[in-house]
């Protein structure tokens, strides 16, 4: 196995991240609040080891698809396609090993930006063709992270990635998020069925627990039992509608600890998650994590929308490139 390593990235503006090339996690992000107290706000572990076996997805690149596709099913240009099943009936983020699970290559790296490269093979994971993805980590100077992910590929296939930060905006152990307050702005969603894949609907927020746009304390919501099939919130959010145009757009904001932070993304959708399968973990400071002591804002196209005619497009064909951009912004 090609040795794991971990590079550090800083702005001016006092932010600080360290990323590995396993997954292209982010290992640490380090970001003060308005008191100007420094404090590490996504979980993980001390150890390479523990980043490969323990909570694979933490802070991690998703892929070559987030998020889930109906039993492992799809059609691409007529030809049928069965990708391993890894989570309930569903395949989910990519597959048995996707890649949050692949050492990854540094192909650039400066104080501010490291930006990672992986070759996925044709038939990795049941996907067709070979492609070729890079994911750019930028700290900027007014305390933004910038996530820019990039693809190119030689056949039609399938691809939609997100990052997978488990936030906790008061310190990584801090306990629950129940205090943290959340906005999303998203007048839809996309409801799911008993396997926590889209029915195929766009519903309304309004009127529903799916409601945050305006400010939100979580714990007021998380245990509501719209929720309660996931433990928690594990929802996707319908930032525009599947065909919009692409453009940057402030997907939501979380609140915690004097923390601002502000998710935009040129995606379509917004998966929030809130940890709610993480128990009993031992955490990078010795601290304890675990359930519903996160905040995930995974930035991405729909779930399943490669089975959804109204849904996002996901394919990529030869001669096109996926240019998508996330930035989490700290006030």
């Amino acid at each position: 196995m090609k040795q794991i390593q971990f590079y550090t990235i800083k702005s001016s503006g006092g932010l600080k991240a360290e990323i590995s090339n396993l997954g292209a996690k982010i290992t640490k992000l380090l970001v003060a609040n308005r008191k100007g107290e420094v404090k590490d706000i996504v979980l993980g572990f001390r150890t390479a080891d523990e980043w490969r076996t323990k909570e694979t997805y933490f802070n991690a690149i998703c892929g070559r698809v987030a998020n889930r596709i109906k039993d492992g099913k799809f059609s691409l240009d007529g030809k049928q396609y069965q990708l391993p099943i890894n989570n309930g009936t569903n395949s989910l983020h990519g597959g048995v090993e996707g890649f949050n699970a692949k050492i990854w290559e540094v192909v650039e790296q400066s104080i501010y930006e490291i930006k990672l490269h992986y070759r996925a093979q044709d038939g990795e994971e049941g996907y067709p063709g070979n492609l070729d993805v890079w994911v750019t980590y930028t700290a900027t100077k007014d305390n933004r992270l910038v996530i820019h992910y990039e693809a190119k590929t030689d056949a039609p296939t399938l691809v939609a990635m997100t990052n997978h930060a488990y936030f906790n905006l008061a310190g990584e152990g801090s306990g629950t998020v129940h205090e943290h307050i959340l906005q999303v702005n998203a007048e839809h969603y996309t409801p799911f069925d008993e396997t926590a894949c889209p029915t195929g609907a766009i519903l309304p927020v309004a009127g529903t627990p799916m409601d945050f746009r305006q400010p939100t304390r979580i714990g007021d919501r998380i245990d509501d039992p719209f929720f309660a099939p996931g433990r928690g919130i594990d929802n996707n959010w319908c930032l525009c509608a599947g065909d919009a145009p692409k453009e940057l757009r402030h997907a939501a904001t979380l609140e915690a600890d004097g923390r601002t932070m502000e998710c935009w993304t040129t995606m379509k959708g917004l998966q929030v998650y809130t940890g709610n399968w993480v128990e009993a973990n031992e955490g990078k400071s010795g601290k304890k994590y675990d359930v519903q002591h996160a905040v995930c804002l995974e930035a991405q196209n729909w779930p399943d929308s490669i089975n959804h005619d109204a849904f996002p497009n996901i394919i990529l064909r030869p001669g096109e490139k996926l240019d998508e951009i996330t930035e989490y912004r700290f006030k």
